[in-house]
């Protein structure tokens, strides 16, 4: 495996947006959103459900544990400029931390 400084998780299931279809559109996008940012090294993997579907689709950020609410296109890539690029949290679409629970 390709060494990475972050792992995000997506849920892909089929109940946060219809059928899936925008989630799995939105993990897509952040696979060419990473690819197109050379030196980051980010792994995204799909995941079925969170459990937390009224605010899907779902995006996980590790080490740091921090959930956002991946609304659109252009929530995905503040999300990969400001948090995965450049480390800050994107605080308005965060749900959830690691940790702390319901932010």
């Amino acid at each position: 495996m390709r060494s990475h400084h972050k792992h995000v998780l997506m849920c892909t299931g089929p109940r946060c947006t219809e059928g899936g279809l925008q989630a799995e559109s939105l993990f897509q996008k952040l696979g060419k959103a990473i690819d197109s940012r050379p030196g980051l090294t980010v792994k995204r993997t799909r995941s079925h459900c969170f459990a937390v579907c009224k605010d899907g689709p779902i995006m996980v950020v590790y080490p740091e544990g921090v959930w956002y609410r991946c609304a659109d296109e252009a929530v995905l890539e503040r999300i990969v400029e400001e948090h995965l690029q450049n480390g800050q949290e994107l605080s308005g679409h965060v749900i959830h931390r690691l940790g702390v629970g319901d932010v």
